[in-house]
């Protein structure tokens, strides 16, 4: 579908896309560094998906709204898979763990991004926009989620 984008709307999705490019390339820097394999696996996952969301903005800023349905049924597979091997985990010393310091890098990352898109999402005057730009932001929340998931098992993070 084709949209014109509003001038606001258009400075809200360069800052998206500058976002989605951090991320891809901080979850992409960070798989090469995590030394557990299941937290390789996970950035590699998640700079994937991160890249989807760029591509997904680029488009938008072409001045085309992409259809969800392709894209919600592969996510939603691959969510599925990271969630179950993130809380499968058992417990490790968090203390003078570099993973644990990409971690928490990535849990604040995702927290500031997630937040950045409900104001995007809000200012945006097409529903379908809103509805892909909604998209985005759950999966960010999942990344949150599976990030605070593997640290959480693996005794990195106590929210007690």
């Amino acid at each position: 579908m084709n949209i014109t984008l509003t001038q606001k709307e258009k400075l809200l999705l360069e800052d998206q896309k500058k976002h989605e490019e951090l991320c891809v390339q901080k979850y992409s820097s960070y798989a090469n560094q995590a030394q557990d394999p299941q937290l390789k696996q996970l950035f590699q996952q998640y700079a994937s998906q991160e890249q989807q969301h760029l591509n997904t903005v680029n488009q938008m800023l072409g001045g085309q709204v992409p259809n969800l349905q392709h894209q919600q049924g592969q996510q939603n597979q691959q969510n599925k898979q990271m969630q179950q091997s993130t809380t499968m985990s058992g417990l490790g010393a968090a203390q003078n763990n570099p993973d644990a310091s990409l971690c928490q890098d990535m849990l604040t990352t995702e927290k500031y991004v997630s937040g950045t898109y409900d104001t995007t999402i809000f200012e945006f005057t097409n529903s379908q926009a809103r509805q892909v730009l909604n998209h985005i932001q759950k999966e960010e929340q999942q990344h949150g989620e599976g990030i605070f998931n593997y640290m959480q098992s693996h005794g990195m993070y106590n929210p007690k």
